[in-house]
């Protein structure tokens, strides 16, 4: 398995929960409904990063998400995976 970085936009996030409920390892609901990625750091852009051995939870997290807010990019090569 290799690394994975999450890169999460919570401005975006509209508080559907399904990430949460997908990997609550990493996301979490806070008390204003937004999705929070537990020990996540924001980068330049605002977005919040955090690199992660590959599962399948988070895949599932990332591809529940009906605003889409939550890209995996593969640590090796770069490519966005989702």
């Amino acid at each position: 398995m290799g690394k994975i970085k999450i890169v999460y936009d919570m401005d975006g996030c509209i508080g559907a929960a399904a990430c949460a409920a997908m990997d609550p390892k990493y996301f979490e609901m806070n008390e204003e409904g937004k999705a929070v990625l537990k020990g996540g750091e924001k980068n330049k852009e605002g977005k919040y990063e955090l690199v992660i051995n590959e599962n399948d939870d988070t895949f599932q997290a990332a591809e529940s998400c009906p605003v889409q807010v939550i890209k995996l990019i593969d640590e090796e090569t770069g490519e966005e995976l989702i």
